[in-house]
């Protein structure tokens, strides 16, 4: 890049970070602003009576390429981990503890050994399930038919029932698309399914954050951003673009916020100052697409207003502190009972000696949304006992419940169509985050993937290599 340019990138999670430094390190003169006191977007953590918790136990997989590289360029790769091998506990009320675990034989036949011996699907249902990942093996990248369909239609059309669905495809579909299989696009989910699973027999290795998700993104980020340039502004409003003759100003102000609420909502903040505009050659809008909609519609019209069309899908986090240890995994996977996946937060969240954290994520949780505190430790508790002998006779010290009302988009039927570009019709103005067209559902992944993609194309227009109208944002 010949000269400096300026660059505004609104919104401070992992796709704007990622979008920030790409631009910087390139030459460019970047802003990022972020109405949260914090970055890190969706992935941050918050102190609850004591307790360091993360909004969400957001998990990656060996193969996401992008997110390990960012971590590392964040230097913050060290405070996470990943499995050796693919191994998932499965609990059940009344049932031993099974595994499912990759054996060493290459992909696919890597897990041909765990659904021989998996025990919550009859002997049926195994040679049903290895006939439906072989199908998957077959299909053809980007077949519009399957656009059309669920996942669980796809699977009912091979013999999959409902207790394999339930005790198997949705251990996968839930986290990953947050959506059960019924309700899951078939697109998104063979996606899944082939690249996590039966691309390479390593892929679908698990991993963790071994610390706070604000010592692991938010932190390091704002370190990194500014090593490398990048003016970041916390605490300040985008209320609006306008295109000018060189480039779009931004106008927002500056607030001062009340503190994160441990879910997706923003809140009110106390704006402390007169209206401020920000002008830029390029604009990178890394924001949820259902705060997007309102700053981008009086430039891009009904494309903007079709982003609401993408919905919302919410995950619901139960975190419950016990006066003993009640449970000697890392993590479990929940089969015939209403828990889907157990964490043990103890030692990341510095709960007190000689008690257990665990944390219960709970996906496409459209039911528990509209639950009472109450209601939800009266149907979890109980089921929580159900798997963990222990727990009958542990005392709960915590019980406390965070909320993420549109955690990602609604991954159903269709949904591509509806996913944008990273280019608008606005020469200029870039879109990013997990919701734009990357290609995986919305994750860790996919968000970082975004960013990336929006730093191509604003570099690109400044470089002055891009000079055809962009196409529309939906």
């Amino acid at each position: 890049m010949s000269a400096a340019r300026r660059v505004v990138v609104v919104g401070g999670g992992l796709a704007g970070i990622t979008a920030a430094l790409d631009c910087a390190e390139a030459g460019a003169e970047v802003t990022l602003v972020e109405v949260r006191r914090r970055l890190g977007g969706a992935a941050y953590s918050f102190e609850r009576e004591g307790l360091q918790m993360d909004n969400g136990q957001h998990v990656f997989l060996r193969c996401c390429t992008a997110y390990r590289a960012l971590l590392a360029r964040l230097g913050s790769e060290h405070l996470t981990s990943i499995q050796r091998r693919l191994d998932i506990p499965v609990l059940g009320p009344g049932r031993p503890l099974t595994r499912l675990r990759r054996g060493p034989l290459p992909a696919p036949l890597h897990l041909a050994g765990a659904l021989a011996r998996y025990p919550h699907l009859t002997p049926a249902e195994r040679v049903g399930a290895v006939r439906a990942a072989l199908g998957l093996m077959r299909l053809r990248e980007g077949e519009e038919r399957l656009e059309a369909i669920t996942l669980g239609e796809w699977l009912a059309a091979r013999g999959q029932g409902s207790n394999a669905v339930a005790a198997l495809w949705d251990l996968i579909s839930l986290p990953s698309l947050n959506l059960p299989a019924d309700q899951a696009s078939m697109a998104l989910a063979a996606f899944v399914l082939r690249t996590g699973l039966l691309s390479t027999a390593d892929a679908g290795d698990i991993g963790f954050h071994q610390a706070p998700l604000s010592q692991i993104v938010g932190e390091p980020a704002q370190r990194a951003l500014q090593a490398a340039g990048v003016q970041v502004r916390l605490g300040w409003r985008a209320e609006g673009l306008e295109r000018t003759a060189t480039g779009i100003d931004v106008q927002g102000r500056a607030g001062r916020e009340a503190a994160d609420r441990a879910d997706d909502e923003i809140g009110e903040s106390e704006h402390v100052g007169g209206g401020e505009t920000l002008h830029a050659e390029a604009v990178v809008m890394a924001i949820p697409h259902v705060r997007a909609v309102a700053l981008l519609e009086p430039l891009l019209g009904d494309s903007a207003r079709a982003l609401r069309g993408l919905g919302g899908s919410p995950i619901v986090n139960l975190h419950v502190v016990y006066d003993r240890e009640v449970c000697a995994l890392p993590f479990a996977a929940g089969v015939g009972t209403p828990v889907q996946y157990i964490f043990d937060r103890t030692r990341v969240a510095q709960a007190p000696a000689g008690s257990q954290y665990l944390a219960v994520s709970l996906s496409g949780a459209e039911c528990e949304m509209g639950m009472s505190v109450e209601k939800l430790r009266e149907l979890y508790l109980p089921a929580l006992a159900e798997l963990l002998p222990r727990a009958r006779q542990a005392e709960v010290r915590q019980f406390l419940v965070t909320r993420e009302h549109a955690a990602t988009f609604r991954a159903g039927p269709g949904v591509a169509a509806l996913r944008p570009g990273a280019e608008t019709t606005v020469p200029g103005l870039v879109l990013a985050g997990a919701w734009t067209d990357t290609g995986w559902p919305a994750t860790l992944e996919g968000a970082v993937m975004s960013g990336h993609a929006a730093a191509r194309h604003v570099l690109a227009r400044l470089d002055g290599r891009s000079s055809q109208p962009l196409r529309a944002a939906a």
